[in-house]
């Protein structure tokens, strides 16, 4: 029987909490930044919760 192997791209992309909420960084803070104000980058920094659709995807790839 084979062994399920997490999703190793995931792993680095999310962090789980002690109470099982998965955190992670938003999106649109990778490139492009000249482009973009300072206040809305600031607002995309940090870590944010994930939605509940998204969080099923990710328990799924990680095997929870």
């Amino acid at each position: 029987m084979p062994k399920f192997k997490p999703h190793s791209g995931m792993k680095k992309r999310v962090k789980i909490t002690g109470r099982g909420k998965i955190l992670s960084e938003p999106a649109g803070k990778r490139h492009l930044l000249e482009v973009k104000s300072s206040k809305r980058t600031r607002r995309l920094s940090g870590n944010v919760e994930l939605g509940q659709s998204e969080t099923r995807k990710v328990n799924k790839l990680l095997g929870r």
